[in-house]
């Protein structure tokens, strides 16, 4: 190559600059900064007590003096606390923020992906449900045309607790004293003559319900049409809402049973339900 058209060549490619460069390096260097932030309040986590210096930086495998600063920096912005002894707690900070998400989670947009999915598993229409006093409302649907089936109730519908499986978990869930109440209240009128209008016998379904862990609907509230449902928990363990498969008796298949409870369990963690651990056995 000649030598004028090489030094042209030099001339007009661009070099990387040293602010450029420098910048690079500073964003690298705050996401480790962040990572090693959360480490830390990941390792408080996990630890019931206040933890010492020591053993967050072996629990993060930081320095010693690094987990010193980090920490220092969360403690002035309140995300963690000095205890006795020079140890470290989690601060209020995140209480503060874990209850304003807490607030703003919404069952229905944790639930909506799960929903989708179980529909497009059986092809059959998925119901989610949440209790207002004496009734379940429909709050949201997956479901299509292709299921042959016509839709009971529509989002926003209601239905007495105890002629649907929705509402047999809420009622399952009530103490003694407050099913006989809803009896009282309600006199347990039916709809089909499948329908429970005895407190006998819905004393012995909500036992049943108990034992399963599901509730299902035959065909109680339309004929034709049955229904199981598994329960939504929140972050505390509360039944906050139900989901529902509906489907033509003669189609309703018994291994759906477990995908509509895992799909349940799925937007139970979405709402910050933590499933309590098996004992190990001995």
């Amino acid at each position: 190559m000649p030598k004028r058209l090489d030094t042209i060549i030099n001339m007009s490619t661009p070099k990387p600059s040293k602010s450029i460069k420098a910048s690079g390096e500073a964003g690298k260097t705050a996401i480790q900064v962040v990572e090693r932030m959360m480490n830390l309040v990941d390792a408080l986590a996990e630890q019931e007590e206040s933890s010492s210096l020591k053993l967050l930086a072996e629990k993060t495998h930081l320095h010693a003096s690094t987990a010193h600063r980090i920490l220092n920096d969360l403690v002035a912005c309140r995300m963690v606390e000095r205890g006795d002894g020079g140890t470290y707690r989690l601060g209020l900070k995140l209480l503060e923020l874990g209850n304003l998400v807490k607030a703003r989670l919404s069952v229905r947009d944790a639930a909506q992906s799960p929903m989708r999915a179980l529909h497009k598993l059986t092809g059959e229409t998925i119901n989610l449900s949440v209790r207002q006093g004496d009734e379940i409302v429909y709050v949201d649907r997956a479901y299509s045309e292709r299921s042959g089936m016509q839709v009971v109730r529509a989002i926003g519908g209601r239905a007495p607790l105890h002629l649907t499986s929705v509402g047999k978990l809420f009622l399952a869930s009530d103490d003694p004293s407050q099913v006989r109440a809803y009896v009282t209240r309600t006199g347990l009128s039916g709809h089909t003559r499948n329908s429970i209008t005895e407190l006998s016998k819905l004393e012995d379904e909500l036992n049943q319900v108990r034992r399963l862990g599901n509730a299902q609907d035959n065909e109680e509230l339309e004929l034709g049409v049955s229904c199981v449902a598994a329960a939504i928990l929140d972050d505390t363990g509360k039944l906050v809402a139900g989901l529902s498969l509906s489907a033509p008796t003669d189609r309703i298949q018994a291994d759906w049973i477990k995908s509509l409870q895992d799909t349940a369990l799925q937007i139970s963690k979405g709402m910050g339900y933590k499933p309590k651990s098996a004992n190990p056995s001995s």
